[in-house]
C-alpha cells in the first residue's frame, strides 16, 4: 500500500491518480480504489521479485485502465 500512496502523492505515474479518481467517480470508495490499484502494483512487484524481470510499465498501465477488473499477468 505504501507504493500506491507514493504513486498517488508523487503523481508518478499519473495513471495511478487518474485511476483513483476514475474509480471514485464510478462509486467505489477511496479505500477500495486504493486496494484495486494495489492489485495492479502487486502483479508488477511479483514479476520483478520472482521472475527477475524489469517493471513492465505498459502492462501496469493496461491493468490500471481495466480496473476494477482483476489485473492480468
Amino acid at each position: 500500500m505504501q507504493i500506491v500512496e507514493n504513486q498517488i502523492r508523487d503523481d508518478d505515474p499519473p495513471e495511478s491518480r487518474e485511476t483513483l479518481e476514475r474509480l471514485k467517480s464510478d462509486g467505489i470508495s477511496e479505500e477500495d480504489a486504493r486496494i484495486y490499484i494495489a492489485q495492479a502494483v502487486s502483479v508488477e512487484v511479483f514479476d520483478v521479485m520472482k521472475n527477475k524481470k524489469e517493471f513492465n510499465r505498459t502492462r501496469f498501465i493496461r491493468n490500471l485502465k481495466s480496473l476494477p477488473a482483476e489485473p492480468k499477468i
